[in-house]
Protein backbone atom coordinates (compact mmCIF):
# COMPACT_ATOMS: atom_id res chain seq x y z
CA UNK A 1 0.00 0.00 0.00
CA UNK A 2 1.10 3.49 -0.39
CA UNK A 3 1.48 4.97 2.78
CA UNK A 4 4.80 1.90 3.47
CA UNK A 5 6.50 3.69 1.34
CA UNK A 6 5.61 7.03 1.72
CA UNK A 7 6.48 6.84 5.43
CA UNK A 8 9.72 5.74 7.27
CA UNK A 9 8.94 2.50 9.82
CA UNK A 10 8.25 4.18 12.70
CA UNK A 11 5.70 7.03 11.27
CA UNK A 12 3.69 4.34 8.62
CA UNK A 13 2.92 2.30 11.53
CA UNK A 14 1.28 5.13 13.50
CA UNK A 15 -0.20 5.79 10.16
CA UNK A 16 -2.20 2.56 9.74
CA UNK A 17 -2.21 2.05 14.01
CA UNK A 18 -4.40 5.41 13.99
CA UNK A 19 -5.94 5.17 10.76
CA UNK A 20 -9.47 2.91 9.46
CA UNK A 21 -9.21 1.45 5.84
CA UNK A 22 -12.09 2.07 3.72
CA UNK A 23 -13.25 0.73 0.20
CA UNK A 24 -15.44 3.63 -2.09
CA UNK A 25 -17.25 2.24 -5.30
CA UNK A 26 -17.00 5.26 -8.20
CA UNK A 27 -19.17 8.03 -8.00
CA UNK A 28 -19.74 7.83 -4.20
CA UNK A 29 -19.44 11.57 -2.64
CA UNK A 30 -17.32 10.87 0.51
CA UNK A 31 -17.33 14.59 1.68
CA UNK A 32 -19.76 17.38 0.85
CA UNK A 33 -19.65 21.20 1.68
CA UNK A 34 -20.24 22.40 4.73
CA UNK A 35 -19.50 18.58 6.27
CA UNK A 36 -17.56 18.63 9.46
CA UNK A 37 -13.74 17.03 8.95
CA UNK A 38 -13.54 14.60 11.65
CA UNK A 39 -10.92 12.22 9.22
CA UNK A 40 -7.97 12.95 6.77
CA UNK A 41 -8.44 10.44 3.79
CA UNK A 42 -4.63 9.42 2.16
CA UNK A 43 -5.74 7.36 -0.92
CA UNK A 44 -4.06 3.97 -1.36
CA UNK A 45 -5.79 2.82 -4.57
CA UNK A 46 -8.09 4.63 -7.17
CA UNK A 47 -8.62 8.28 -7.21
CA UNK A 48 -11.03 10.71 -6.13
CA UNK A 49 -12.16 14.35 -7.75
CA UNK A 50 -12.45 17.41 -5.15
CA UNK A 51 -15.18 19.62 -6.96
CA UNK A 52 -16.22 23.31 -6.10
CA UNK A 53 -19.60 23.92 -6.53
CA UNK A 54 -21.84 27.37 -5.82
CA UNK A 55 -24.88 28.46 -5.04
CA UNK A 56 -26.48 27.31 -7.98
CA UNK A 57 -25.13 23.87 -8.22
CA UNK A 58 -22.86 24.52 -10.65
CA UNK A 59 -19.56 22.61 -9.81
CA UNK A 60 -15.39 23.31 -11.08
CA UNK A 61 -12.84 20.26 -11.13
CA UNK A 62 -9.91 21.88 -8.47
CA UNK A 63 -7.81 18.57 -8.51
CA UNK A 64 -7.47 15.51 -8.49
CA UNK A 65 -6.20 13.21 -5.23
CA UNK A 66 -4.04 10.15 -6.36
CA UNK A 67 -2.68 7.25 -4.30
CA UNK A 68 -0.28 8.48 -1.62
CA UNK A 69 -1.60 11.55 -1.47
CA UNK A 70 -4.30 13.50 0.56
CA UNK A 71 -6.81 16.63 0.50
CA UNK A 72 -5.22 19.95 1.80
CA UNK A 73 -8.75 20.91 1.88
CA UNK A 74 -9.32 18.92 4.34
CA UNK A 75 -5.92 19.68 6.25
CA UNK A 76 -7.45 23.29 6.49
CA UNK A 77 -11.04 22.67 7.48
CA UNK A 78 -9.84 19.67 10.07
CA UNK A 79 -7.32 21.52 12.10
CA UNK A 80 -9.19 24.62 12.44
CA UNK A 81 -12.52 22.86 13.04
CA UNK A 82 -14.58 24.65 10.20
CA UNK A 83 -16.89 22.99 7.94
CA UNK A 84 -16.27 21.78 4.30
CA UNK A 85 -15.86 24.01 1.45
CA UNK A 86 -15.65 21.32 -1.29
CA UNK A 87 -16.74 18.08 -2.53
CA UNK A 88 -14.92 14.76 -2.75
CA UNK A 89 -16.21 12.56 -5.02
CA UNK A 90 -14.85 9.03 -6.25
CA UNK A 91 -13.49 9.03 -9.37
CA UNK A 92 -12.32 5.62 -9.91
CA UNK A 93 -13.20 2.39 -7.01
CA UNK A 94 -10.89 3.48 -4.55
CA UNK A 95 -9.42 2.05 -1.21
CA UNK A 96 -8.88 5.38 1.35
CA UNK A 97 -6.75 5.37 4.78
CA UNK A 98 -8.77 7.67 7.05
CA UNK A 99 -6.60 9.31 9.74
CA UNK A 100 -8.32 11.29 13.05
CA UNK A 101 -7.82 15.06 12.47
CA UNK A 102 -6.39 15.11 16.23
CA UNK A 103 -3.75 12.25 15.45
CA UNK A 104 -2.67 13.93 11.98
CA UNK A 105 -2.53 17.45 14.44
CA UNK A 106 -0.13 15.72 16.71
CA UNK A 107 1.89 14.29 14.10
CA UNK A 108 3.04 17.88 12.50
CA UNK A 109 4.64 18.58 15.90
CA UNK A 110 6.54 14.95 16.36
CA UNK A 111 7.34 13.33 13.02
CA UNK A 112 8.99 16.33 10.59
CA UNK A 113 8.19 14.00 8.09
CA UNK A 114 4.55 14.06 8.68
CA UNK A 115 5.01 17.56 8.57
CA UNK A 116 7.10 17.51 5.27
CA UNK A 117 4.32 15.77 3.41
CA UNK A 118 1.57 18.19 4.60
CA UNK A 119 3.70 21.38 3.06
CA UNK A 120 4.52 19.38 -0.49
CA UNK A 121 0.82 18.54 -0.87
CA UNK A 122 -0.28 22.36 -0.39
CA UNK A 123 2.64 23.64 -2.58
CA UNK A 124 1.17 20.69 -4.89
CA UNK A 125 -2.46 21.76 -4.71
CA UNK A 126 -1.45 25.74 -4.75
CA UNK A 127 0.11 25.16 -8.32
CA UNK A 128 -2.78 22.82 -9.42
CA UNK A 129 -5.62 25.71 -8.17
CA UNK A 130 -3.53 28.23 -10.02
CA UNK A 131 -3.42 26.38 -13.33
CA UNK A 132 -7.89 25.86 -12.99
CA UNK A 133 -7.66 29.75 -12.22
CA UNK A 134 -5.06 30.25 -15.48
CA UNK A 135 -7.37 27.91 -17.47
CA UNK A 136 -10.83 29.48 -16.84
CA UNK A 137 -9.41 33.25 -17.27
CA UNK A 138 -7.47 32.73 -20.34
CA UNK A 139 -8.12 29.43 -22.17
CA UNK A 140 -10.24 27.86 -24.67
CA UNK A 141 -13.16 25.72 -23.68
CA UNK A 142 -11.51 23.22 -26.57
CA UNK A 143 -8.29 23.66 -24.70
CA UNK A 144 -9.48 22.92 -21.37
CA UNK A 145 -11.62 19.69 -22.48
CA UNK A 146 -8.63 18.38 -23.94
CA UNK A 147 -6.52 18.80 -21.07
CA UNK A 148 -9.03 17.26 -18.45
CA UNK A 149 -9.15 14.07 -21.16
CA UNK A 150 -6.01 13.65 -21.02
CA UNK A 151 -6.23 13.93 -17.22
CA UNK A 152 -8.58 11.30 -17.19
CA UNK A 153 -7.01 8.89 -19.79
CA UNK A 154 -3.45 8.98 -17.28
CA UNK A 155 -5.97 8.37 -14.20
CA UNK A 156 -7.65 5.33 -16.13
CA UNK A 157 -4.23 4.94 -17.77
CA UNK A 158 -6.45 4.05 -20.92
CA UNK A 159 -7.30 6.03 -24.23
CA UNK A 160 -10.57 5.16 -23.89
CA UNK A 161 -12.58 7.44 -20.97
CA UNK A 162 -16.22 6.16 -20.22
CA UNK A 163 -17.70 9.43 -19.63
CA UNK A 164 -20.81 11.84 -20.38
CA UNK A 165 -20.95 15.01 -21.81
CA UNK A 166 -22.80 16.36 -18.59
CA UNK A 167 -20.06 14.63 -16.20
CA UNK A 168 -17.68 16.78 -18.22
CA UNK A 169 -19.55 19.92 -18.68
CA UNK A 170 -19.99 19.75 -14.50
CA UNK A 171 -16.67 19.11 -14.08
CA UNK A 172 -15.38 22.09 -16.43
CA UNK A 173 -18.09 24.59 -14.75
CA UNK A 174 -19.94 25.12 -18.40
CA UNK A 175 -22.94 23.78 -20.08
CA UNK A 176 -23.37 20.82 -21.68
CA UNK A 177 -24.44 22.45 -24.96
CA UNK A 178 -20.75 23.91 -25.06
CA UNK A 179 -19.08 20.61 -24.44
CA UNK A 180 -21.33 17.93 -27.00
CA UNK A 181 -19.81 21.19 -29.50
CA UNK A 182 -16.60 20.85 -28.94
CA UNK A 183 -16.21 17.37 -29.15
CA UNK A 184 -17.85 17.01 -32.17
CA UNK A 185 -15.59 19.75 -33.59
CA UNK A 186 -12.29 17.97 -32.22
CA UNK A 187 -13.61 14.36 -33.52
CA UNK A 188 -13.81 16.29 -36.57
CA UNK A 189 -10.21 17.50 -36.22
CA UNK A 190 -9.46 13.81 -35.36
CA UNK A 191 -8.63 14.27 -31.65
CA UNK A 192 -10.82 11.96 -30.67
CA UNK A 193 -13.27 9.44 -31.15
CA UNK A 194 -17.21 9.37 -30.14
CA UNK A 195 -19.04 6.56 -29.20
CA UNK A 196 -22.14 6.38 -26.33
CA UNK A 197 -21.18 7.42 -23.39
CA UNK A 198 -17.27 7.14 -24.36
CA UNK A 199 -14.35 9.41 -26.04
CA UNK A 200 -11.32 7.65 -27.40
CA UNK A 201 -7.94 10.02 -27.42
CA UNK A 202 -6.48 9.88 -31.21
Amino acid sequence: MATKTLFHTILSKEVYASGQVKSYAAGTTILNINDYIKSIPIVLSGSIKVIRTDDKGREILLYYIKPAESCVMSFLAGFNDNTSKIMAVVEEDAEVLLIPVAKASEWIREFPEWADFIFALYQKRFEELLEVLSAVAFQKVDTRLLHLLKQKSSLFQSKEITVTHQQLANELGITREAVSRVLKQMEHEKLIALSRNKISLL
